[in-house]
């Protein structure tokens, strides 16, 4: 997934440790967060909230764990939206450790935009689709 067009480096800390020396599994999902929120950063999704009514609710999420990560070590979180829908998008992740740049996780999350005074989805907004179309270099449709 070299052509990501996002990438969150992080630094595993000391705390995300289990009993068995190695990351939580949980922090996984964390890291991946991290790397959400900045893409959302990056596709100023903020432009369509609409004063806090309109946003993004993560309603799915799946990691599948290749090899354990030990502190210290560095993170990168390679992300990208594959699918556009018509209230909801894909992103698919692959953490790699920059050690020796292996992949240690991948996986996907969908999130569906919800109008939150009632808490349902709603169409994504044409700006929004338009500039993840623009940051991913997909061809509009």
């Amino acid at each position: 997934m070299s052509s990501s067009p996002y990438i969150e480096r992080l630094q595993v800390r000391w705390g995300d440790m289990d009993t068995f020396g190695h990351v939580n599994n949980a922090k996984y999902f964390t890291y991946c967060e991290s790397a959400r929120m900045g893409y959302f950063l990056a596709v100023r999704m903020s432009d369509h909230f609409e004063g806090g009514r309109f946003g993004p609710a993560l309603a799915a999420a799946q990691l599948n764990f290749r090899q354990q990560v030990r502190w210290p070590s560095g993170i990168e979180v390679e992300t990208r939206v594959t699918e556009i829908g018509r209230t909801s998008f894909k992103m698919e992740y692959v953490l790699i450790r920059t050690e020796d740049r292996q992949r240690v996780a991948d996986g996907t999350g969908v999130i569906v935009w919800v109008d939150y005074s009632v808490g349902k989805p709603v169409p994504l907004p044409d700006g929004l689709r338009e500039s993840i179309r623009v940051f991913e270099g997909m061809d509009s449709a």
